[in-house]
């Protein structure tokens, strides 16, 4: 039994992680409601980065069903769903880079999570520049979608890593083709 404990303390050492994005993403959601007003923009770095109080009952991009109440029963479900999934693919990991971007997206996830089920919706504020050949302006996000893009380049890096690895001749496999 102490074996199987010790395992998953392995396995999900890392969910601090998911703590720390969970804490940070609601903050800075408490701040921008406080004291920056809905549809409003504070300048950060000129025209590049502004800070812009919107509310998203969508998904990503805005991305919606045909209605908040919809949106927020499908979502809440769908990332509650999802959540359970990463937990498994953490147990599963097999290196730091898969614990480290899984626990990153389980904090993005949660953070979303708690302003759908508390609100109906979720805060987004981060507002970036984007060059004009694709779209005007990247849409607006917050510290929780920022957890899951960057785990998911951890996880494509992880995933480079790991081909490389697993491209090198292993020594089992000499011994099977020499017998």
């Amino acid at each position: 039994m102490q074996e199987k404990n010790t395992v998953a303390a392995k396995q999900f050492k890392y969910l601090w992680i998911t703590a720390v994005v969970i804490l940070l993403d609601q903050f800075i959601k408490i701040v921008v409601k406080l004291t920056l007003p809905l549809y409003q923009s504070k300048v950060v770095l000129g025209d590049l980065i502004l800070l812009t109080h919107v509310q998203n009952t969508g998904a990503a991009f805005s991305i919606s069903l045909g209605s908040p109440a919809i949106n927020r029963i499908f979502f809440v479900g769908m990332t509650i769903i999802a959540i359970a999934f990463v937990i498994y693919l953490i147990y599963r990991s097999t290196t730091k880079l898969q614990q480290i971007g899984l626990s990153l997206i389980i904090g993005g996830a949660i953070g979303n999570l708690i302003d759908r089920v508390l609100f109906g919706y979720v805060t987004d504020f981060m507002d970036v520049d984007f060059p004009d050949f694709i779209m005007q302006r990247w849409p607006v996000f917050n510290v929780a979608d920022s957890s899951i893009v960057i785990a998911m380049g951890l996880l494509i890096l992880d995933m480079i890593i790991n081909k490389e690895a697993s491209n090198e001749p292993n020594k089992i496999d000499d011994k099977i083709n020499s017998v």
